[in-house]
């Protein structure tokens, strides 16, 4: 995957960016994943359930269970922060212009095995960890 490298300030060491279309592939390359229209918004889903948005041009919201969130917004503060749909804690809404590609694969794939359905995890379909490989 092709990464852009853009420096931050004089000095400063380049930051990772990963595009729109980077975190895309990245969500696709989950089994069953398709992308759908979600209130003009792309949205990622596996067996109909969004795990995933591109909210704008520089952030993806990631559909985690409410512990997912709150660990990936404290452990990452520059790149994942809370998102919030009213008094729901809902998504944790990342900065692709921050993320590390293998930090956001891995929040994809921890939304998309939450929202996954057992028949596709018994049918052998279940996306590998990260260091792992797929058992055929």
């Amino acid at each position: 995957m092709e990464l852009w490298h853009i420096p931050t300030r004089a000095g400063d060491l380049s930051a990772i960016v990963v595009s729109q279309q980077q975190a895309r592939v990245i969500a696709l390359g989950l089994p069953e994943t398709i992308e759908q229209d979600h209130h003009g918004r792309p949205s990622f889903r596996v067996a109909g359930k969004i795990f995933a948005t591109l909210w704008d041009e520089d952030h993806m919201n990631v559909m985690l269970d409410e512990a997912g969130i709150l660990t990936a917004a404290q452990r990452e503060p520059e790149t994942c922060t809370e998102f919030w749909w009213g008094k729901r804690l809902g998504a944790v809404h990342v900065n692709l212009s921050q993320v590390d590609p293998d930090k956001l694969a891995e929040l994809l794939t921890d939304a998309w095995e939450w929202k996954v359905p057992s028949r596709v995890v018994a049918a052998g379909s279940a996306a590998p960890r990260q260091g792992q490989e797929r058992r055929t």
